[in-house]
């Protein structure tokens, strides 16, 4: 298997895994819930209505798997199809690509508003470690050459925050107007 395909599968494993982790998560705690966990609630709860839009079932835990075109199927809604529109290359070599046109991608327009800005700045962002370990060099000399990644990140997070709010409060409206 190529290290693409192994990255790919992996990142698609990862958010697999995030989706259904945050699946747990009830969108009227988020009052309660630690930023980080709003935005992944709101980002799972906007990716299963685009799935479900396109009448396709979230994966769920405990739930039996879906036959394996199916998952596909849900992979490529999820994570998009075709050549990849985004790629960011790290100073550690790697390239990281992803798709503009699958229900994440639409899910973090939603929230981050620039989906290629947050690609490129959380990919950054997420791979400082690596950099700092790559190039040999302490963590924060890195982060002190990434400053403007790091601050644009941070915007970019509390906007983030700011919709996601916005999402789950209407969801829970909408939810307790059906009840």
């Amino acid at each position: 298997m190529s290290a693409r395909a192994v990255h790919t599968a992996l990142a698609a494993a990862v958010a697999l895994a995030v989706l259904t982790v945050a699946g747990c998560t009830s969108p009227t705690r988020s009052t309660s819930m630690p930023p980080n966990e709003v935005i992944k609630t709101a980002q799972r709860d906007l990716t299963e209505g685009c799935l479900t839009r396109q009448g396709l079932a979230p994966p769920r835990p405990g739930a039996r798997p879906a036959s394996a075109p199916r998952q596909q199927q849900v992979t490529r809604a999820v994570f998009g199809a075709g050549r990849t529109e985004l790629s960011v290359k790290l100073p550690t070599g790697y390239s990281v690509r992803a798709h503009t046109d699958g229900c994440l991608a639409a899910a973090q327009r939603t929230l981050y508003g620039d989906q290629r800005r947050w690609f490129r700045v959380s990919t950054v962002v997420n791979n400082l470690k690596p950099e700092a370990a790559f190039r040999k060099e302490p963590l924060a000399e890195v982060r002190t050459r990434h400053r403007a990644d790091l601050a644009e990140w941070r915007r970019l997070r509390a906007r983030a925050l700011i919709n996601a709010k916005a999402h789950l409060q209407a969801e829970s409206h909408r939810t307790a107007a059906r009840d």
